[in-house]
């Protein structure tokens, strides 16, 4: 059976972050030590990241709270709020994103209304609260109350692919299933000052953001599909369950990405890829260097750095993966599908024959966790004739005009 990923769209709070303001206030906070405040400016210096959005408002320039919880403008200073606060203000802020992104999705699927809705799946790694966020979507979407609802919480960044795996499981379990999956994150509510590199390098990558999918194996003769969903697997690497973590402390989720990921990403990349092309028949054989486009999770740019290396791929291949990591930072398990959503606005490659194109994509997670997922975008209608392949410019996020610290 034949599953259709038929709708990707994305969502983010309004507030952005200027990588360059953002650093010279982490740089200047009491407390750092020399080795800090040079790791300050070289993590967000080389982090290939110009713009971040933050769900927290107050770190706007501009914003005056009487009582600062993240960042008092008047003096400068970071704040250290306890992870309740931080957990509080997630709750709020994430239903917005989940809805938003959720109904964009709905909206850019013509075909499909919220009735229609069976399973929906929601994902975050970045906070706790029930009734979850499933919940608010059924209720502010007006889905079926009896919609069959499931959360994926705590996997981080590569959390997207159980989420789109488990849709496709319901659709091929039963055909007339439309499953809605929803991505979001608010990384930057557990940023914080310190001279431990990890922490460090979180605030200088994270940021909100949040994506959504409508799913479905229903034919729509009216209604092309995006991509097909091919296959997906998981490989945990012999190594790294160390170097990459995501714990609980008491002034936020800390975050644990050792300087030698990269190089575990860098040694087991290959054999990772293996189980993912092998499953198809007609890939048997083919080298990965026949995949026309690769959505990479940009965990960071010295790990798409790596990736690049080890699979031989052109500049132009990570230009979604590095345009995505330059206008949003890290989002966490919602990045990937950015990274989709630019893969999809381009424009048929020179030459193209309105034929469908492959997608591989991975994405990187604790443990070390390495997902990946086969696709294929359906660049042509029923009748062959080739058509665009952009999305609805309206529902993209757009840069706000105000600058933040």
């Amino acid at each position: 059976m034949t599953v259709y990923l038929r709708s990707l769209e994305t969502a983010v709070p309004p507030t952005v972050l200027i990588q360059t303001e953002a650093r010279e206030v982490f740089a200047a906070q009491p407390g750092l030590t020399r080795l800090g405040t040079r790791l300050v400016g070289t993590c967000f210096d080389s982090a290939a990241i110009d713009t971040r959005y933050t769900a927290v408002a107050e770190l706007t320039k501009d914003h005056r709270a009487e009582n600062p919880q993240f960042f008092d403008a008047a003096t400068g200073l970071l704040l250290r709020p306890s992870t309740k606060v931080r957990n509080d203000i997630f709750a709020t802020e994430a239903t917005k994103l989940f809805i938003e992104a959720a109904q964009n999705a709905l909206d850019a699927c013509p075909g499909i209304t919220s009735p229609d809705i069976t399973h929906l799946v929601t994902v975050s790694c970045t906070g706790f609260f029930n009734p979850g966020p499933d919940y608010k979507i059924v209720r502010a979407l007006g889905l079926n109350p009896a919609v069959q609802r499931y959360h994926l919480g705590f996997m981080g960044c590569y959390a997207a692919f159980p989420a789109l795996r488990a849709a496709k499981s319901f659709c091929e379990a039963d055909p007339s299933a439309v499953v809605l999956v929803v991505c979001a994150e608010l990384c930057s509510l557990h940023v914080r000052t310190s001279n431990d590199p990890d922490t460090i390098m979180g605030s200088a990558l994270f940021a909100d953001g949040a994506a959504a999918a409508i799913v479905t194996a229903r034919e729509f003769p009216d209604e092309r599909a995006l991509l097909r969903l091919d296959h997906f697997e998981t490989v945990l690497t012999p190594v790294g369950e160390e170097s990459m973590a995501w714990n609980i402390g008491d002034e936020g989720f800390e975050m644990v990405l050792g300087n030698y990921v990269p190089h575990i990403i860098d040694d087991h990349i290959i054999g990772a890829l293996e189980p993912l092309l092998s499953r198809e028949a007609s890939l048997r054989g083919l080298p990965y260097r026949e995949i026309r486009h690769w959505a990479i999770h940009p965990g960071g740019r010295s790990i798409l750095d790596k990736v690049q290396s080890r699979l031989d791929l052109s500049d132009e291949q990570l230009v979604p993966a590095r345009e995505t990591l330059r206008n949003y930072g890290n989002m966490s398990s919602a990045t990937v599908l950015f990274v989709l959503r630019h893969i999809l606005d381009l424009p048929p490659a020179d030459g193209d024959d309105g034929g469908d194109e492959r997608i591989c994509s991975m994405a990187f997670g604790p443990g070390l966790t390495v997902e990946t997922a086969l696709f294929t975008r359906i660049s042509s209608t029923r009748d062959g004739g080739p058509t665009p392949v952009s999305g609805d410019e309206a529902t993209r996020p757009a840069q706000p005009e105000s600058a933040l610290a």
